[in-house]
């Protein structure tokens, strides 16, 4: 039975065998030349090749296994070429690797190191990757250095439209801008910054692109200043703790989504450039000054606010006058309390904002723990919105003889919209992301 099933696959012609070979683990594909004749010279086809290390316990067999199966490959392009290394590799020089992935005309090229047991960044990039590189659509880097171009050697990616670069050391603050200036018609970009990645400010100046998404581990030692240039940006992720800032060059009008979590003392200069936004998350550390007001969002209609800092409650009213179309509210401690100081004393505003009185229609806070501001928000926001349609609380506590009087307190809260139902959930476990 088992032979006939195998003849009947054999069957199938090469074309389709070598696609079905490309879903395969690639030490799995290259045992398949032991099967027949027919099978001999298959694996050498397939497109999408991908190691790790842990194939082998033996790090010098893996990487004999990785050199002698690139050479023998035939394939004349590469859909993807994915290398996973670890301690066990302790060949740190890739470029070897390299030369017969780039002779494949390689679309997509992930490299990831795994650097868990060790606190220093040994792996090193080889120059040829600035210049054998023109077919790469996706380049995804982790864990490993990259050094700068020679004199003569002129850096090109002119079909790059994803890049990532996750814990990476730089030569220097304009290796980046030089980089991302040979990237014509990037889309994608994405950077997590770690401790010693020598670049204190990124400059991203990038006409094409439409994602960023910008990180900072807590082990960065300095203050990250950010300048966009991003004219054709949509959505945007922001998350830095280092106590920077962030230059804005030029308007960014295309941006719908946002997710800003910074510690800027001026983030109201960020927000001003972000004029079409259409989901907005925050957290910040410091609220907008008064040259916030007169920013209108027109269109903004999910806002969520982490309530984390003492200046939520001063955010979350600003927002609410700013965005007259506002229809989605959630409040959460997403972060953690990352002080003790107590939030701002509520001041009821004298002018209902437009958003409540006509466009409000779902309206949800995590961890709500009941205090004397947090009940006042509560009071007005079911109080004076006009077509809200459910209010949803999850309370912080997890025993239910402090929740009771506490929900049953908001239930009897008076309603301005006919049709609102307020609703009461267990204690809410936020997924990770």
């Amino acid at each position: 039975m088992e032979l006939e099933r195998m003849d009947r696959l054999s069957d199938l012609p090469d074309a389709l065998l070598v696609n079905i070979l490309s879903l395969l683990p690639t030490k799995q594909v290259v045992s398949t030349m032991v099967l027949s004749k027919r099978w001999q010279f298959l694996w050498m086809f397939v497109s999408r090749l991908e190691y790790s290390d842990d194939m082998y316990q033996d790090g010098v067999r893996f990487l004999r296994f990785l050199y002698s199966s690139l050479l023998l490959h035939q394939a004349k392009v590469l859909e993807s070429f994915s290398l996973k290394l670890g301690q066990n590799s302790r060949d740190k020089n890739l470029g070897v690797f390299f030369t017969p992935v780039f002779n494949r005309c390689v679309r997509e090229l992930i490299i990831e190191i795994d650097t868990s047991s060790s606190t220093e960044t040994q792996f090193i990039l080889p120059r040829s990757l600035y210049t054998a590189s023109r077919t790469l659509v996706t380049l995804k880097l982790q864990n490993s250095v990259l050094v700068n171009a020679s004199s003569e050697t002129t850096v090109s990616f002119p079909s790059l439209k994803t890049l990532s670069l996750v814990s990476m050391k730089y030569p220097g603050d304009d290796f980046i801008s030089k980089l991302l200036s040979s990237c014509p018609v990037l889309e994608d970009l994405f950077v997590v910054k770690c401790r010693g990645d020598n670049v204190a400010c990124l400059v991203v100046r990038v006409p094409s692109l439409k994602f960023l998404t910008v990180h900072t581990t807590v082990q960065v030692e300095y203050h990250l200043e950010l300048v966009l240039d991003v004219p054709s940006l949509e959505f945007l992720d922001i998350a830095d703790y280092t106590d920077g800032f962030c230059v804005v060059e030029n308007s960014m009008p295309k941006v719908v989504e946002a997710h800003l979590n910074v510690t800027y003392s001026h983030p109201q200069k960020l927000l001003a450039s972000l004029p079409s936004l259409v989901q907005l998350s925050l957290c910040l550390t410091t609220s907008m000054d008064t040259h916030f007001d007169g920013t209108i969002f027109s269109q903004l209609e999910q806002l969520k606010v982490c309530t984390c800092e003492t200046e939520w409650l001063d955010i979350l009213m600003r927002l609410l006058k700013a965005a007259p179309k506002l229809r989605f509210i959630v409040l959460e401690v997403s972060h953690g309390i990352r002080t003790e100081e107590p939030i701002q004393g509520w001041n009821q505003p004298s002018r209902v904002p437009e958003c409540l009185l006509s466009s409000l229609e779902y309206f949800e806070w995590r961890q709500y723990g009941g205090s004397e501001e947090e009940k006042q928000v509560a009071r007005y926001i079911l109080g004076n919105s006009g077509r809200l349609g459910l209010a949803t609380f999850y309370p912080k506590s997890r025993k239910p003889v402090k929740n009771l009087p506490m929900l049953t307190e908001l239930s009897m809260l008076p309603k301005r919209s006919a049709i609102c139902r307020v609703e009461f959930c267990g204690h809410y476990n936020p997924v990770s992301k």
